[in-house]
């Protein structure tokens, strides 16, 4: 019988985070590497796509609350990320911390959530870039056949020279006098996963350098959303005002507004924050892990959290929250400005940013297949490394290709509702580790110490468990699903060739 809370001794773990011979990862990463790799993963998604859909399903202007809320959350697992990062600094993330101190079921059970995570998001973000570069090139009149940027089965119309679904059509066009035609393949989203993950098999060097450069063009982007939004409003407070009024709505009964809607916002942005954690799944490629995991870690999740308040409190100033269910929200904001320019600013700055989100996601999931490969949980061949780019080409070559079909067949609703149940299991399981190897290991070298524990742990697992139970049946149902394939190939693979239960064992599986 499989000895399903086997732990991996940290005697190992150890010893792997000082191993830079050919079959490492390569070490080239540092501190303003790691922040722009967390700011990359976070600021995307979360500002051009989910900001505005937050504010109209569920929480209106108090959408800022719902950021609140999610940033303290985060905070609590981002301090136990800190810690954990920089006393186990090899890739794996949630899942390497959980093997550490909850047994390998656990993680394996929050590994392969990981992959489900890393997978949906990536695909989720290509859905919604898309859509932006799709805009983009129609602004200059550039069109691509239309049954070529949209998921099967999905309408679009021709309005005005653009191209456009149903809902983005003005009140009171009938859409049976206009041009249509049908989605067959998304073809934008598929080629964007392929270029992403050619860049990954390049190298991650070249990934980070390519994502800190794109990371400041986007920053400036929404540096300029903020300046004229918050121009447009001291220059028209009435408007503001009345947008902002009444600040939390009521609530319709169904979860939606008032209070609950809050929280039921926090719970469906929480996406937007999994860039932290994709920080310390490059633990093992940081030049000083010790000292730049928690720079990384902490530092982008402060910087993210300030933007994210700040733009969604513009946006719901310049527009009336209703009408922000749109995949372009940042975009119809700036139009308010009637500054003409703003909107191809914006749309260029999605463009760049979405990319570095779709690369810190594609990067994430390959070192969390590595890691658990290398455990013998998964096959070998997801753990080999390039001789020449000691990258995971294999695969990042197979998850790219599987990925890139999901935004070309999947509409983006669907995709994004399956992504927070595993940031948000990851961050429980990461609080409650710190918490164990406290009490089991007290005398271990903490670099990073997270303050007030157990105080900060038990306060990131009641928040990351309570969000949980507010996100949509239908998340739940395909979590467990997954978990179950998961579970067949565990007791059917994993605990044959697990190197941990064969040394429990007195084998040697190499």
């Amino acid at each position: 019988m499989a000895n399903l809370l086997a732990i991996k001794p940290m005697s190992k773990l150890l010893n792997e985070a000082k191993n830079e011979g050919e079959a490492s990862l390569k070490r080239s990463l540092g501190p303003l590497n790691l922040i722009t790799l967390g700011i990359g993963a976070i600021i995307g998604a979360g500002i051009f796509v989910l900001t505005g859909q937050a504010a109209a399903k569920h929480a209106g202007p108090a959408v800022m609350v719902s950021f609140i809320f999610a940033g303290i959350t985060c905070a609590f697992a981002g301090l136990c990320y800190a810690e954990f990062a920089s006393l186990i600094p090899i890739a794996g993330s949630a899942y390497t911390y959980g093997y550490a101190t909850l047994g390998e079921f656990v993680a394996w059970i929050i590994g392969w959530d990981l992959v489900l995570e890393y997978a949906f998001g990536a695909a989720t973000v290509a859905s919604g870039w898309s859509g932006y570069f799709v805009g983009l090139l129609q602004d200059f009149h550039i069109h691509i056949p239309p049954q070529l940027t949209t998921t099967p089965g999905t309408v679009l119309y021709q309005y005005h020279d653009r191209w456009m679904q149903l809902a983005a059509l003005p009140t009171g066009v009938d859409p049976s006098s206009l041009p249509h035609a049908a989605g067959i393949f998304n073809l934008v989203a598929f080629l964007a996963i392929a270029v992403v993950t050619a860049v990954l098999v390049r190298g991650i060097e070249e990934s980070a350098n390519l994502n800190t450069v794109i990371v400041l063009v986007k920053l400036a982007v929404v540096g300029i959303f903020l300046f004229l939004g918050i121009g447009y409003i001291l220059h028209n407070p009435a408007h503001a005002h009345a947008n902002w009024t009444p600040f939390i709505p009521p609530s319709d009964g169904h979860g939606n507004f008032g209070f609950g809607g809050i929280t039921a916002g926090a719970a469906s942005i929480f996406f937007a924050y999994i860039g932290f954690d994709a920080v310390s799944t490059a633990a093992q490629e940081a030049k000083n892990p010790q000292r730049d995991m928690p720079i990384g870690i902490l530092g982008s999740l402060v910087i993210c959290t300030v933007l994210y308040i700040l733009v969604s409190g513009v946006l719901t100033g310049l527009v009336n929250y209703r009408a922000l269910n749109v995949a372009d929200p940042v975009a119809v904001g700036i139009d308010v400005t009637g500054v003409r320019w703003g909107s191809i600013l914006v749309k260029i700055g999605a463009v760049f940013g979405l990319g570095t989100v779709m690369l810190v996601m594609l990067l994430g999931q390959s070192r969390v297949f590595f890691s658990m490969s290398r455990d013998g949980l998964l096959w070998k061949w997801a753990g080999a490394i390039h001789p020449k780019f000691r990258t995971p080409w294999i695969s990042n070559i197979v998850v790219g290709a599987i990925v890139a079909f999901m935004p070309a067949v999947l509409p983006i609703d669907r995709l994004s509702e399956l992504v927070n149940m595993g940031t948000l299991l990851a961050f429980a399981i990461v609080c409650a580790g710190v918490w164990i190897l406290r009490r089991r290991s007290p005398e271990l070298p903490r670099p990073f110490k997270t303050p007030l524990v157990p105080l900060v742990p038990i306060l990131g697992i009641v928040s990351a468990l309570y969000l949980v139970w507010t996100l949509p049946t239908l998340t739940k149902e395909v979590v467990i699903g997954w978990l179950i394939l998961g579970l067949l190939i565990y007791f059917t693979y994993s605990v044959k060739h697990s190197k941990v239960q064969a040394m429990e064992r007195g084998e040697d599986l190499g």
